[in-house]
């Protein structure tokens, strides 16, 4: 099958049903979408699947055949971060740092898809991100940031 992760494209030979985050993490070394529950409740995968945020632990090798897929390694750079990669760092968002790729990846989608959300939009659409040292208000801090800056 062939993928296209962060804009390089991949012929690999996987199982149909492994799950996304496997194929990223323990095929292609694609370390950014973390292992956090398996079963889509928390977020810590979230990585874009043709521009749409999904959880990648619960999206299969044969649901991706000839998608593009964007990690966090792929939405911005050291020298150029993506405006939510910087609004996070400004507002100094993380703090043990492990769910946080998801939480990019998810906040980077919302704005892409609602430029001007509410304080209300924006809780609904992290409201599935779970951050276990409750940097709630510092992300939607950096998310309203990152919209006033143009993600």
């Amino acid at each position: 099958m062939q993928i296209t992760v962060d804009g390089t494209p991949h012929d690999i030979e996987v199982e149909g049903d492994m799950p996304l985050l496997w194929l990223l993490r323990d095929e292609l070394g694609y370390l950014g979408p973390k292992y956090g529950c398996g079963i889509a409740a928390c977020g810590a995968c979230t990585v874009h699947l043709d521009g749409l945020a999904v959880r990648a632990c619960q999206i299969t090798a044969a649901e991706v055949e000839g998608a593009r897929i964007t990690t966090i390694e792929g939405l911005g750079t050291p020298e150029a971060p993506h405006p939510v990669q910087a609004a996070w760092i400004d507002e100094q968002v993380a703090q043990c740092g492990y769910c946080q790729s998801g939480q990019i990846m998810q906040a980077a989608s919302l704005l892409a898809l609602n430029p001007a959300p509410t304080d209300a939009e924006i809780d609904a659409a992290m409201s599935a991100n779970l951050c276990r040292c409750a940097t709630y208000p510092r992300i939607r801090a950096a998310i309203r940031r990152a919209m006033r800056e143009g993600a």
